[in-house]
């Protein structure tokens, strides 16, 4: 026990001074006040055994108990019990029983006095100390005897020494002692020190495992020696345990909840009780508001107005895990979850995050899912449930779906409204539809066929339609739209249901025909907030069969996009508009559609949302379109991530996910993308996306060389389109890639044939990057002089279009052309070109490879060090074989430029002309000129105007972004 009495050197000072001046015949009283646990009853027994032994008091000593303090003079009865014990007496004074029962005032008067007259005789043959424990215990007449001894100590040599439980309240002390004979000492916690020395006062062991387990006994104990050892008694070897299962004991647990249950007051019991369950929480309580949450008992006591938070230093402690652990065990169920709510709903007033509000209400840790066996009620106010439903879109919008679903699934048990209970299930089977496509329909039906109502059935309709879809099964979605738009009455809403059903139709080739010639039909009829989308599903069909031009689907598009569209047609019509805009190479103007609608990653998007779900394809194509590969593996990685085996497919994003990976050099794990899609699910489904799936798994052979299966997969391609009518090559041309194939398998007549269709039809539609694709194509059947010309208008064309990709593949093209006609000095520019493009283009910016999922698959042609990207490698390929000799190791971008080159950029970027920069730098002129020249190469641009946005780093020069690449002069 002397462990205890670490930092009580003050107390045992006092008492001993006390002790002196009672021997003198001068009694004092001394108090110990302390929380539970702080060693007030081994302080007095110290004090008792050093006057007994040292001082030769005789020690008169008491512990009171709560089971006592009913029966009047309990605590009297105990200490002359004690003294007639030394004088072999039974307890009585001056012959007369002590009274049992409450008497009157003037006898409890004279009873007082013959108690202490009593006591003076005893301490006039010996010193006397008087040791009561507990004294909060004691009886309501003992405590007043007390009192009435303390104030008659002056003459007589008798040491009280007393403890007292400290509750919340110090003024409330219904003992009354006069500070004219003694004082009161109030003990205070251990500091760290003191309890890392009775943490480490066992056995030795690492001095890592001491070092922790006094870490753990000061932040798990506030300084409580009764806890100190308990947790000591309890603590297996190893790490500190986190969680109190862990501990290999009960005491630190039984300790505490000893305290909750016995000794501590009713307020101090729900204070701690707050405190644990809102430190268990995601964010602490202020002072005022931890009182209203701990006025939950029965006797209604309220907590004044300036009541600190924590009289009790109760804070610190339950500030641990362990503690609160401990505290919540030690509290009926029904207390807590009442508690719970109780805080749940001062936060949701105070306007706390939606989150906290809900993790309260549940009982979870944030972003964690809610678990399904815990017994919570259901919510049984509206407050609630709006809060759990603003806590699921805002873990839906941190990416934590799993969280959301929860939330939203406890949310549904509440006694809802039947519009409110429709709102809440149709946004629980967005998020279930890309982890559980099948859970999600069977949601979906179940709330279809619960209403009655046309109106409130065409509300869940095309949210079941584009699950359906999704999962592969638009005939299904087409019967459902058919079905619920019979039923209804109201001519606008029919068409409504129409021009939504005719979107979905699109992933059909029978389904999408007879759609389009409804719209031809309703676009004349329909209200003007309808027409927009009714136009673009026309204009889509039109200009895939190849009778528009990019400039008249303008024409049709851009004034509508300023036109009202009905709100429930909103995303359906833009992702129609993105998907013209993209076609038309304003790609800019598709993305910032698709960005309007569609949310940020990690936030995946609601494919319920048949709109949505155009314009999630839109935000991937045109991103790999301007050659952003990085951006469209990070955008739609986590919803590809987010399908299982029961979940959807999505041919088209896969496909457009693995290519990306495919031009960043991660070609086996493209490859493995595409594997993971059913060939067979592929042949018995028309819709378009399997199509663009069938395009990408070709243009991957072709990169590999596999030139028969790039071929197969391109006349495939073909066929499902032309079953669509789709003839255009504006989103899969598969003729010029099935001509490039046919080129390398020898058969040039088969593939000009090819290749001249397609030029049709590209210059029907009119793009740059329709057209240069199709003549690079028309150059490799043609050969000779006549492709050389084709392949040099294919690069002039491409360079007024955003198609990166397909300006350095002709230029690959036009180089290697040009070398094999015996021009090599400007052929080995043009690969050059094209290696300096590959480079900006697949320069990493703020999304490293390892954040994609995938490393660069080594080169297995080249002996330098692997090179990402396709395009690099094709380009070092090419320019290897023509001839261009192998130098050092360089970094492109502006990092590149020696200071020559930087100075004269520098002015150029500022407007100076190649004279102007000469005479400020006393060069000539033709000086000036080949500095820029090789700052161009260097930098990746072809314009003046593209200087500035190059130079500090913000091209691919960054030294932190540009790749060690091999440059091949």
């Amino acid at each position: 026990m002397r462990n205890v009495l670490l930092e009580r050197d003050e107390a045992l000072a006092e008492a001993a001074r006390a002790a002196e001046a009672a021997r003198s015949g001068n009694g004092r009283w001394l108090l110990f006040r302390a929380t539970t646990g702080l060693g007030r009853t081994a302080l007095l027994e110290e004090v008792a055994r050093r006057e007994a032994t040292v001082g030769g008091m005789r020690v008169l000593h008491a512990r009171c108990s709560p089971e006592e303090s009913a029966f009047p003079f309990g605590l009297v009865r105990l200490i002359f019990a004690e003294a007639g014990a030394g004088a072999g007496a039974g307890v009585e004074v001056d012959g007369e029983d002590i009274p049992f029962a409450d008497p009157p005032a003037a006898e409890e008067q004279q009873t007082f006095h013959r108690l202490v007259a009593s006591l003076a005789r005893t301490a006039a043959r010996r010193p006397v100390l008087v040791a009561v424990d507990d004294l909060h215990d004691a009886d309501a007449v003992s405590r007043r005897w007390i009192g009435y001894l303390a104030r008659r100590l002056a003459g007589l040599p008798v040491l009280l020494l007393l403890t007292e439980c400290l509750t919340e309240y110090p003024e409330k002390d219904n003992t009354a002692l006069p500070g004219a004979t003694g004082t009161s000492v109030t003990l205070r916690p251990l500091g760290p020190a003191a309890v890392a020395r009775l943490a480490l006062a066992g056995p030795t062991r690492t001095r890592k495992q001491d070092a922790d387990r006094a870490e753990l006994c000061v932040r798990a104990c506030a300084g409580n020696p009764a806890l100190v050892h308990a947790l000591l008694a309890d603590l297996r070897e190893g790490p500190p345990p986190g969680r109190l299962s862990d501990l290999a004991g009960r005491r630190y647990r039984d300790v505490i909840g000893h305290w909750l249950r016995t000794r501590a007051t009713p307020r101090s019991r729900r204070l701690s009780l707050a405190m644990a369950v809102a430190g268990d929480g995601p964010a602490p309580l202020g002072g005022r508001l931890l009182h209203e949450a701990a006025d939950l008992g029965p006797d209604g006591h309220n907590a004044p107005a300036d009541a600190p938070a924590d009289a009790l230093g109760l804070g610190l402690l339950f500030s641990h895990p362990l503690a609160r652990e401990a505290a919540l065990a030690a509290a009926e169920p029904a207390e807590l979850d009442a508690l719970r709510r109780r805080i749940a709903r001062l936060l949701d007033e105070q306007g706390a995050p939606a989150a906290h509000v809900a993790a309260h209400l549940l009982h979870i840790e944030l972003h964690t899912e809610p678990r399904a066996d815990l017994h919570t009620d259901r919510p049984g106010e509206e407050w609630m449930t709006q809060s759990l439903e603003d806590a699921a879109e805002d873990a839906v919008r941190g990416g934590r779906t799993d969280e959301a679903t929860g939330l939203l699934r406890h949310a549904l048990t509440a006694p809802l409204a039947p519009a409110r209970r429709a709102g809440l299930a149709l946004r629980l089977a967005a998020l279930e539809l890309p982890h559980s496509a099948d859970a999600c329909i069977r949601r979906l039906r179940a709330a279809l066929e619960l209403h009655a109502d046309g109106h409130e059935r065409a509300a869940v309709a095309p949210a079941l339609g584009a699950a359906l879809v999704a999962r592969g099964r638009t005939d299904t979605a087409m019967h459902v739209m058919r079905q619920v738009g019979s039923a209804v009455e109201d001519d606008e809403l029919v068409r409504v249901l129409q021009t939504t059903a005719a979107l979905m139709a699109s992933h059909d080739a029978i389904a999408w025909r007879n759609a389009v010639a409804r719209m031809r039909e309703l676009a004349a009829t329909a209200p003007a907030t309808v027409e927009p989308l009714a136009c673009g599903l026309v204009t889509e069909y039109e200009a895939g069969a190849g009778g528009l031009s990019a400039a008249e689907a303008m024409t049709r598009v851009l004034p509508r996009l300023k036109a009202p569209v009905d709100p429930r047609l909103r995303t359906g019509w833009l992702g129609s508009a993105a998907t013209l805009l993209q076609w038309a190479d304003r790609l800019d103007e598709a993305r910032a559609l698709a960005d309007e609608c569609l949310p940020a990653p990690p936030a995946l998007p609601d494919l319920t949302d048949i709109g949505q779900q155009c314009l999630i394809s839109v935000r991937a194509e045109a991103a790999l379109w301007v050659g952003d590969f990085r951006r469209v593996i990070a955008e739609n990685a986590p919803l590809l991530d987010a399908r299982t085996a029961q979940g959807l497919r999505m041919p088209h994003l896969v496909s457009m996910v693995a290519l990306a990976h495919h031009e960043l050099g991660h070609r086996a794990h493209a490859r493995r993308l595409v594997a993971t899609l059913d060939e067979v699910s592929a042949s018995a489904d028309s819709s378009w996306e399997w199509n663009e799936l069938r395009h990408a798994r070709a243009h991957m052979h072709m990169a590999e060389g596999s030139w028969q299966a790039a071929l197969d997969d391109y006349l495939s391609c073909g066929r499902g389109q032309s079953a669509r009518d789709f003839v255009s090559p504006v989103a899969t041309p598969w003729r010029s890639g099935a001509a490039l194939a046919l080129v390398r398998l020898g058969q040039p007549a088969r593939a000009l044939d090819l290749a001249e269709e397609e030029l049709r039809h590209a210059r029907t539609w009119g793009t740059p990057r329709a057209v240069g694709r199709a003549l690079r194509a028309h150059g490799a059947a043609v050969g000779g002089r006549r492709g050389l010309d084709s392949l040099h208008e294919a690069v002039a064309v491409l360079r007024q279009a955003p198609a990166p990709v397909e300006l350095i593949e002709t230029l690959l093209d036009l180089g290697q052309a040009r070398i094999g006609a015996g021009n090599g000095r400007k052929g080995r520019d043009d690969l050059h070109e094209a290696h300096t493009l590959a480079l900006r283009l697949l320069a990493p910016d703020s999304i490293p490879d390892s954040a994609l999922g995938s490393e660069p698959d080594p080169d297995p042609v080249s002996d330098s060090a692997p090179v990402a990207g396709r395009l690099v490698r094709a380009a070092e390929n090419a320019l290897r074989t023509g001839g261009a000799r192998r130098t050092h190791r360089v970094a492109m971008g502006s990092a590149a430029l020696t200071v020559a080159e930087r100075r004269i950029v520098e002015l150029a970027a500022m407007g100076q002309t190649n004279a102007e920069i000469g005479a400020a730098l006393h060069l000539a002129r033709r000086t000036v000129e080949t500095h820029l020249t090789n700052a161009y190469r260097k930098l990746g641009v072809t314009r003046r105007t593209q200087l500035a946005s190059c130079l500090g780093g913000a091209g691919t020069g960054n030294p932190s972004a540009a790749r060690d690449m091999t440059a091949l002069a």
